[in-house]
């Protein structure tokens, strides 16, 4: 078994090649799409609107786990919902990055890509919270789905105390998806003004 330090390396490495992957695909390549204004709209409109969602869910989970996360079993908020919120909107967010794109691949390859990642990251944490919450993450376990939020379960509290540093630290990694669409726009202009090479189209 990979100690904590030695995964969270693993896994941050093995992010950093995927998203390169991703990004180097992005910049030789365009969208078949393109040319057909209704679908290319309709595949970019409803990317930003997934990422819209993602940033506001992301920003949620972040207030509820800023501080937290390592000492405290939440339970309230959007992880009265599902148990790992923050894996869901990043999805969300990453399909919506994806349609951005104004493409089909690219969203399939991320939704591959976390389908094979995520499900051991969230079997890795659920062990560790085992491990330190016990009976009172088993019982929690038991009552909230592990990752499609149930609405009915939804429940949160009067007040909540929340530590600014690390909420305002935690502020840019929701963002991120919004800046990945400016990115994708200044590379598909980048294109168009043949400053970078295009090389193949993808669905």
């Amino acid at each position: 078994m990979f100690s904590e330090k030695v995964f969270r390396k693993w896994r941050i490495t093995l992010s950093r090649i995927f998203v390169a992957t991703l990004a180097i695909l992005v910049f030789i390549s365009t969208s078949k799409w393109e040319n057909i204004g209704v679908i290319s709209t309709i595949l970019f409109l409803l990317g930003a609107v997934l990422i819209g969602i993602a940033t506001v869910g992301r920003l949620w989970c972040s207030l509820y786990i800023s501080g937290y996360k390592s000492k405290t079993l939440i339970t309230t908020g959007p992880y009265s919902m599902c148990r790992n919120p923050l894996y869901f909107f990043s999805l969300i967010g990453g399909l919506g990055a994806g349609l951005t794109t104004e493409t089909f691949t690219i969203p399939l390859l991320i939704l591959i890509g976390f389908a094979i990642y995520y499900p051991y990251v969230i079997k890795r944490e659920h062990r560790r919270l085992s491990l330190l919450h016990a009976d009172r993450y088993q019982q929690y376990c038991d009552k909230i789905p592990c990752f499609i939020p149930s609405i009915a379960q939804f429940k949160e509290p009067e007040e909540y105390t929340v530590k600014p540093k690390i909420f305002r630290k935690n502020l840019f990694d929701a963002l991120c998806f919004i800046w990945i669409v400016g990115i994708i726009e200044l590379v598909e202009g980048l294109h168009e003004a043949q400053i970078i090479p295009v090389l193949f189209s993808i669905y």
